[in-house]
C-alpha cells in the first residue's frame, strides 16, 4: 500500500459507519444533480448535521469517483493546492493531503474510494469579491480606462511643445538672422509635424507600442542604445537648463524686492546665484525627485502652462518700456547671419515632444491616424504662432544683445518681468522632476529591464542624476550654450533622424521615403556642424561673454 493510500485510511471517514451496500449504490444514485452539485460546492466546509442524510437516501459522491467505461481517469493531471483545506466533515486537524490520480479512484481493496477532499474551497460569490476588493476596470480592460477628447489632446501636446525652450527663441534669430530664423521656424515646424505622425505609422507597422520599442525592433541592441542615449541626454539637457534659469530668475527678484538683503549677515545667500541653485534644486527638486510615481507630479507641475503665458505676454508688453541703452543693433543680421547651425539646435530643442506621441494617441477616445494627425497639426501651429511672437519680439527689441534667457535682458526692476522671473524660475523647480524621472527610466530600462523596484537603486540613480546636473550647471552661466549643445545631438536624433530611420526601414519605397532620406540627411549635418561650432565656441572662448549673476 502506498503512502499515499495509508494516509487516505487513517483520515476519519463517515462511510466506516454506514451499511456497505450504500457505498455499492447505483452511479445513479451517487451522481448529483446540477442543481445540488451547485449547492453542495457553493459551502464545501459546512458541516453536515448529524444523522441527517441528502434526500433521506444514500451519501453522495463526487463524480469523480465513477470510473469511466474505458477505464481512463477522470482527473488526467495532479491537483495541486498551497495552502491547508478543512475536510468535508469539518474536522480542523487534518492538512491537506495530494494524491495521486489513481489513488482518488481505488482502494488496495479493489472497492471505489469516495473522495472525502473538497475541490473547491473559499469560493465566495463575484460580487462579494468586488465589494471587498479595489477593483479598477481600467487595469484589466483596454476601453475602461479613460480617455481624451481632441481638446485634451491638443492641450496635451501643445504643453508639451511649449516648454523651457520657448524662451530661447529670440537667441535662435540673433545666431540665424530675422529673415532666415523666420523661415527656420516655419521650416522646421513642419517636418517636426510629419515626423511627430511618422512615429505613430511606424509604430503600427512595427507592431509595437512605444518609440524606444519601435528603434529596436528596426535596429536590434544598436537601435536600442541609440533612442535610449538621445531620451537620456535630451532629459538631462533640460535638467542643466531648470537649473540655469533658476540660478538665471529668483536671485534677481530677490534682488529687486529686498535691495537690503545683500547686505545682510547669511541672508545674502538668498541673492547668490549658485547659493540659490543649491538650495532650491536640493531642497525642492531634490524631494519631488524621489516620487515613484510620475502622476504624483502632476499637479506639482500644473504652472507650467500659465508661466507660459505670462512670460509671453511680458516680453510683448514690457519691450516697449526698455531704455535705449538696452537695446541692440539688427544691423548685419537682417537677412542670415553665421550661426545658423545653432539656431536650428535651439529650435529643435523647443519642439521636440517626439516621446510623447504615442501616448498621446493612445489616450484618444478614438485613435485613428487622421485624428492624431489634426490634434499634430493644431498643436504645432499653435506652438509656432507662440513661439514666433516670442522670438520677433525679444529679438527686434533686444538685437545682437539678446541672451539666451531672453528676461535676463530685462531690467531688474521691472515689476512685471519679475512676477514672470518668479513663475518661471519656480515652474523650473517642479519641472525638473519630470526629466529626472525620464533619465531615471531610461537607465533602468536599459540596465535591468526585468528586476523589480529597488529602493537603493532609486536614490542612488536619483542622488546622481540631481547631483551631477547641479554641477555642471554652476560652472555654466549661458542658458544659450545649453539649448545649442544637446539641441544639436538628442534633440536632432529624436525628430529628424530616427523617426525617418525607422520609416525607411519599415516600409516600401514611396515619395515619402526619400523624403525621410533627406530628412536623415539634414539632421546629420545640423548634428555635426553644430556639435563642432559649439563645442569649439566654448572650448577657445569665441563666443558672447556672459557673466553669473
Amino acid at each position: 500500500m502506498s503512502e499515499s493510500q495509508q494516509l487516505l485510511h487513517e483520515q476519519p471517514s463517515d462511510s466506516d459507519s454506514e451499511p456497505e451496500h450504500e457505498l455499492a449504490a447505483s452511479p445513479q444514485q451517487l451522481s448529483p444533480s446540477p442543481a445540488s452539485s451547485r449547492t453542495t460546492s457553493s459551502s464545501p466546509a459546512a458541516p453536515a448535521a448529524p444523522g441527517s442524510r441528502h434526500n433521506g437516501s444514500s451519501k453522495r459522491q463526487s463524480s469523480f469517483a465513477q470510473s469511466r467505461p474505458d477505464g481512463a481517469p477522470r482527473t488526467p493531471n495532479r491537483v495541486r493546492f498551497e495552502e491547508p483545506r478543512r475536510s468535508m466533515d469539518g474536522a480542523g486537524s487534518g492538512d491537506w493531503i495530494e494524491l495521486d490520480e489513481d489513488d482518488y479512484m481505488h482502494g488496495d481493496d479493489g472497492r471505489e474510494r469516495v473522495q472525502r477532499l473538497p475541490l473547491l474551497t473559499g469560493i465566495e460569490a463575484p460580487s462579494v469579491t468586488v465589494a471587498e476588493s479595489s477593483f479598477n476596470p481600467e487595469d484589466h480592460l483596454e476601453s475602461a480606462r479613460p480617455r481624451s477628447g481632441m481638446r485634451s489632446a491638443f492641450m496635451n501636446m501643445a504643453n508639451s511643445i511649449i516648454g523651457a525652450g520657448i524662451i530661447g527663441q529670440p537667441y535662435a534669430f540673433r545666431n540665424a538672422g530675422l529673415i532666415t530664423g523666420t523661415v527656420l521656424l516655419i521650416g522646421l515646424t513642419i517636418v517636426v509635424d510629419w515626423t511627430i505622425r511618422l512615429i505613430v505609422i511606424n509604430s503600427k507597422l512595427s507592431g509595437t507600442d512605444s518609440f524606444q520599442a519601435t528603434v529596436q525592433h528596426c535596429f536590434g541592441k544598436p537601435g536600442l542604445i541609440a533612442i535610449s542615449l538621445a531620451q537620456w541626454l535630451f532629459a538631462f539637457g533640460g535638467m542643466v537648463a531648470f537649473c540655469v534659469i533658476v540660478g538665471d530668475t529668483i536671485p534677481r527678484v530677490m534682488n529687486s524686492l529686498f535691495p537690503s538683503l545683500a547686505e545682510m549677515s547669511f541672508l545674502w545667500l538668498l541673492t547668490n546665484r549658485r547659493a540659490i541653485m543649491i538650495l532650491l534644486i536640493l531642497g525642492i527638486s531634490f524631494p519631488l525627485s524621489l516620487y515613484r510615481d510620475i502622476s504624483k507630479l502632476a499637479k506639482a507641475s500644473g504652472l507650467a502652462l500659465i508661466s507660459m503665458i505670462i512670460i509671453i505676454l511680458t516680453v510683448i508688453t514690457q519691450s516697449f518700456r526698455v531704455p535705449a541703452e538696452s537695446k541692440g543693433q539688427l544691423r548685419g543680421s537682417i537677412v542670415i547671419h553665421s550661426g545658423i547651425f545653432e539656431a536650428i539646435g535651439v529650435i529643435a530643442f523647443a519642439f521636440v515632444c517626439h516621446h510623447n506621441s504615442l501616448l498621446i494617441y493612445g489616450s484618444l477616445r478614438k485613435p485613428t491616424i487622421d485624428r492624431f494627425s489634426r490634434v499634430t497639426h493644431y498643436s504645432t501651429s499653435i506652438s509656432l504662432v507662440a513661439c514666433l511672437v516670442m522670438a520677433l519680439s525679444g529679438y527686434l527689441t533686444f538685437g545682437d544683445k539678446t541672451l539666451g534667457n531672453v528676461l535676463n535682458n530685462f531690467p531688474n526692476d521691472n515689476l512685471m518681468v519679475n512676477i514672470a522671473r518668479l513663475c518661471f524660475g519656480l515652474n523650473m523647480l517642479t519641472t525638473l522632476p519630470l526629466e529626472a524621472f525620464v533619465c531615471r527610466e531610461v537607465m533602468n530600462n536599459y540596465w535591468f529591464p526585468d528586476e523589480p523596484y529597488h529602493p537603493n537603486r532609486h536614490l542612488i540613480f536619483t542622488s546622481a542624476l540631481v547631483v551631477s546636473a547641479l554641477t555642471l550647471s554652476l560652472l555654466i552661466c549661458d542658458l544659450g550654450v545649453v539649448f545649442e549643445l544637446f539641441g544639436a545631438t538628442s534633440a536632432c536624433a529624436l525628430a529628424f533622424i530616427l523617426p525617418p530611420l525607422c520609416y525607411i526601414k519599415l516600409s516600401k519605397k514611396s515619395g515619402q521615403t526619400y523624403m525621410a532620406i533627406a530628412v536623415v540627411a539634414f539632421g546629420c549635418m545640423v548634428m555635426v556642424i553644430s556639435i563642432i561650432k559649439t563645442t569649439s565656441k566654448m572650448v577657445m572662448g569665441t563666443g558672447e561673454n556672459v557673466q553669473c549673476s
